[in-house]
């Protein structure tokens, strides 16, 4: 034993300049039992056996051993790793639900952002029934990679992959997952973020923020044909972009987090009607407690792990088409049923404080119902947290979206106004964090 055990340490004494010289493949991974039989092939105790003459220079001895060690100890840090998208690991943004393993993108711009350190990195995806829809009513996402959107599709299958960057160097990066489109259309699910990384925690979330606000509306607030070619187009998902909404964009002016609650169609007491007539399913405050309308996603939605500051009621549009043929009775309805709706918002959101607005697509008439309703509820409640301001009215100049829709341009307008009231609100010195 002791003739063999000098014989192992006499071939350690090969000289630097051969080691480094030595060429290993790296493309077969290795495990502690290869290295518990390359030391006992080394030591007399087993016959040498294939493969174990690492650097191909005609001998296996010490140096072989130090390479298959080095690719022991390197495999077990840099290997892949499969972490669950679990607020343990990334930022929800919105109402997301996580469910059996997946967390579901069910409002129109609820996201997963996190930070994750790799040489390569993917996120698995999942689709839901929505993706048996014709392909331009489909659930519409994006993935971003620090700032860059690398993917901007609909879903199509129940998994996919997507891969966010590869390489051999390993890099910190930024990624979102964003559900461009609306809640009834379906939700996109992301189950896994795997990675190539020697990191302990590869993928970690993203910092909270200190502001969120809760915008709560209809095809409006959804971008609803904000990327049509002009109003003669009819709704898609693929045309609905909630990055170039209003609400997104208000968001981004004040650094702030969000959650959106957003219907097409939708109203207080009536949904879009094309006769007059009263549309009473398409209402959003039997849904505004739920995650979303769907059944799949109906789960009731826990106001108090995420407490908004600001929530933005933009509703009464669609009701309208309802309210003008008999605006003295139903506008009645109307204004008793948004009291009604306040009081829920108020009760889910003690602290928040509440701004009520409407007239993009016009609707004048209705939102002298809102000021009414707000006069109101402060004199029943006493809540002074309230205020609602008259939006501007969309214009010819600045282009429409689908079916008349507000353009991207008039969502830039409207963000910078209601930005402003917010910080109104807030204190006019109000900075947002870095």
């Amino acid at each position: 034993m002791k003739k063999r055990i000098a014989a192992f340490l006499a071939a350690a004494a090969v000289s630097s300049a051969a080691l480094a010289a030595a060429v290993y493949s790296a493309s077969r991974k290795y495990t502690e039992k290869d290295l518990k039989d390359m030391r006992d092939s080394l030591l007399g105790e087993a016959p040498v056996a294939e493969g174990q003459d690492i650097n191909n220079d005609g001998h296996v001895d010490v140096f072989d051993m130090i390479r298959m060690r080095r690719a022991v100890v390197s495999a077990a840090a840099h290997s892949e790793k499969v972490s669950p998208v679990t607020e343990e690991y990334v930022r929800y943004t919105g109402r997301v639900l996580y469910k059996d393993g997946t967390a579901w993108l069910v409002q129109s711009g609820s996201a997963v952002e996190f930070t994750v350190s790799a040489s390569s990195a993917s996120v698995t995806l999942r689709g839901d029934a929505s993706i048996s829809s014709a392909k331009d009513f489909r659930s519409r996402y994006a993935v971003i990679v620090d700032g860059v959107i690398i993917r901007d599709d609909v879903m199509s299958s129940t998994s996919e992959t997507v891969e966010l960057f590869s390489g051999n160097t390993e890099r910190i990066a930024s990624v979102k997952v964003i559900h461009l489109s609306e809640a009834d259309n379906g939700a996109v699910g992301i189950s896994a973020v795997t990675t190539e990384s020697s990191a302990a925690e590869p993928v970690v979330p993203a910092k909270e923020k200190e502001l969120r606000i809760e915008f709560i509306g209809d095809s409006i607030t959804c971008a609803y044909g904000v990327e049509a070619a002009s109003q003669d187009e009819h709704f898609k998902t693929t045309t609905e972009n909630f990055m170039k909404s209003y609400a997104y964009l208000t968001a981004e002016e004040l650094g702030a987090d969000y959650s959106a609650v957003c219907y097409s169609g939708h109203g207080i007491i009536s949904g879009y009607s094309a006769d007059g007539s009263k549309v009473a399913g398409r209402t959003v405050p039997p849904y505004y407690q739920l995650v979303g309308s769907l059944k799949a996603y109906s789960s009731p939605w826990d106001f108090s792990a995420k407490p908004c500051d600001v929530i933005v009621l933009n509703l009464g549009t669609n009701d309208s088409t309802y309210i003008d043929r008999d605006p003295d009775s139903r506008g009645a309805e109307f204004i008793s049923a948004y009291e009604d709706f306040l009081g829920v918002i108020r009760d889910n959101n003690p602290h928040a404080y509440i701004i009520c607005t409407l007239g993009i697509m016009g609707c004048t008439s209705e939102y002298q119902m809102i000021e009414k309703a707000v006069e109101n509820y402060r004199a029943k409640t006493g809540d002074n947290s309230i205020m609602c301001y008259l939006s501007p009215t969309q214009s010819y100049s600045d282009g429409y979206g689908a079916d008349w829709h507000p353009s991207e341009a008039t969502h830039k307008i409207n963000a910078e106004i209601l930005a402003d009231k917010i910080r109104t609100v807030l204190g006019l010195n109000y900075v947002p964090a870095n």
